[in-house]
């Protein structure tokens, strides 16, 4: 049995579906796909216990540069303060 029938925020249709998952700390970003219940209806993602422990993990490793099991994807940019638009803003 699954731990939710229902979506908790609005009580849709959940499916499980293969996400692509963002997880940041400090300057570093770590893509992956996983598996979640995604609800139909507003989007909500729900994931196993086992797989947020994961994230917990993946998460401590940023923030101690410790990049053993990563694969470098490429490189990430921001724009720089001076960019011509002020509504666009660099990020940290």
């Amino acid at each position: 049995m699954k731990p939710f029938e229902k979506c908790p925020v609005c009580n849709g249709e959940l499916v499980n579906k293969k996400v692509e998952k963002l997880l940041r700390n400090g300057g570093n970003t770590v893509s992956m796909i996983v598996t979640a219940e995604v609800c139909l209806h507003c989007g909500e993602r729900l994931y196993a216990e086992d797989v947020v422990e994961s994230f917990e993990e993946i998460r401590s490793k940023l923030r101690k540069n410790e990049f053993t099991h990563f694969k470098i994807l490429g490189q990430s940019f921001t724009v720089e303060a001076n960019w011509p638009n002020k509504a666009i803003q660099p990020t940290s």
